[in-house]
C-alpha cells in the first residue's frame, strides 16, 4: 500500500486531512513540528493516533523533510506560517517556512521519484477579487507578505512540474472554518468570545466578505484533487462559491445560539488599508468538473458542528486575549 505524508499534520486543516486518509483506509505519516514536549497537536488525543505514524522535525530543514519522505509515494503539503497578522511582524519568518519549506519537499520529492505532490496555496494569493466568482485565472495581487510568500510557493512547485516534469498540484482552498481552527481566525474568535460569556466582543473590520468552506469538505476536497490524473500541473480552487460578510457571520452565530451579541471594533484586528482583502468568492467549477467533489455541509450546518466542537472544547482557548 502506498504511503502518504502529511506535512503541518497537526495543524488544523491537516488533522482533519490525516484523519479522513487513514478511514480511506491508506498508510499515513504526520509530518509535525519537533518541539521539547513531543507534542502532536490535534492529533495527540486522536482517535485513530495509533494508526498514524508521526514523524517529527521541522519544515525548514532539509534533511528532515528528506527522511520522513524516504518510503513514501504522496505528499500532502500543509505545513506553512498562515497568520496574515504576523505577517506584517515577521515577513522573514514566511519566506523561510512558506517559500523554503515548500522548496525542501519538492527538492526532496524530486530526489525520491515521488508519484503525487500536493502543494496547499491560499484564495489570499488572489487578493481583493477583481471579478467573482473567482476562478484559477484570476491575476495573483501579494497584499500581504503572508500571500505573497504563498505566491512565490506555488511559482516555485509550477516551476519543478515544468522544468522536470514533475507531478505536481497546487490545491487552492478557500476561507476553511471548523473544530480545531485558530481563535485568531474569525469563525472561532467570534464564537469562542460568545460562549465564554463576552456580551461585547472584539473583532475588526464587518464588511470584507469571504467564501467559508467547512473542513471536513475541504479535506474531502484535498483527496479529490490528488485522485484526479487531468490536475498534474494545475491549480484547483476548493470553495463553496458563496460569500458572507463578517457581520453576517456574527448575525448567523448570534441566531445558531440565540443570545445576543454586540460587537467592540479592536484596532488591533484591523488590517492596513491596502492589505485588506475585501471580497472572496469561489468559483468551484473547475473541482467539480473534474472530480467527483460536493460539498457536503452548507454555511449553516458546518456553523452548528464547529459550535458544538467549542462548547465541548472552550477549555484549549484564551479567550480573553488576542495573540497575532
Amino acid at each position: 500500500m502506498k504511503n502518504i505524508l502529511v506535512t503541518g499534520g497537526a495543524g488544523f486543516i491537516g488533522s482533519h486531512l490525516t484523519e479522513k486518509l487513514v478511514k480511506e483506509g491508506l498508510n499515513v505519516k504526520a509530518f509535525v513540528r519537533y518541539n521539547s514536549k513531543n507534542s502532536w497537536g490535534w492529533l495527540e488525543n486522536s482517535e485513530y493516533r495509533n494508526e498514524i505514524e508521526i514523524v517529527s522535525g521541522d519544515i525548514r530543514d532539509y534533511d528532515s523533510v528528506y527522511n520522513a519522505l524516504k518510503d513514501c509515494s504522496e505528499v500532502y503539503h500543509l505545513a506553512a506560517l498562515i497568520g496574515i497578522p504576523y505577517s506584517y511582524v515577521s515577513p522573514l519568518a514566511y519566506i523561510k517556512t512558506n517559500i523554503e519549506g515548500t522548496y525542501n519537499v519538492l527538492q526532496a520529492a524530486k530526489s525520491l521519484d515521488l508519484e503525487n505532490i500536493l502543494i496547499t496555496s491560499t484564495s489570499e494569493t488572489y487578493g481583493t477579487a477583481q471579478y467573482v466568482p473567482i476562478d484559477e485565472k484570476h491575476p495573483l495581487v501579494g497584499q500581504s507578505p503572508y500571500s505573497a510568500s504563498k505566491i512565490a510557493a506555488d511559482q516555485l512547485a509550477i516551476s519543478y512540474y515544468r522544468s522536470f516534469n514533475m507531478p505536481v498540484k497546487i490545491v487552492r482552498p478557500f476561507n476553511t472554518f471548523g473544530p480545531r481552527q485558530s481563535a485568531r481566525a474569525v469563525i472561532p474568535t467570534i464564537i469562542a468570545q460568545a460562549l465564554s460569556g463576552i456580551t461585547k466582543i472584539k473583532l475588526g473590520s464587518l464588511h470584507p466578505t469571504r467564501d467559508l468552506t467547512f473542513v471536513k469538505d475541504t479535506a474531502a476536497g484535498f483527496i479529490a484533487i490528488a485522485q484526479a490524473k487531468e490536475l498534474f500541473g494545475e491549480t484547483t480552487n476548493i470553495g463553496m462559491n458563496d460569500e458572507h460578510s463578517v457581520l453576517e457571520c456574527v448575525q448567523i452565530i448570534s441566531e445558531i445560539l440565540n443570545i445576543s451579541i454586540d460587537i467592540n471594533s479592536d484596532e488591533s484586528r484591523i488590517r492596513p488599508q491596502n492589505s485588506e482583502v475585501e471580497r472572496l468568492v469561489c468559483n468551484n467549477s473547475k473541482i467539480t468538473a473534474q472530480t467527483k467533489w460536493q460539498p457536503k455541509y452548507n454555511f449553516k450546518q458546518g456553523l452548528s458542528e464547529t459550535i458544538e466542537w467549542f462548547k465541548e472544547n472552550l477549555t484549549f482557548y484564551k479567550t480573553d486575549i488576542y495573540n497575532i
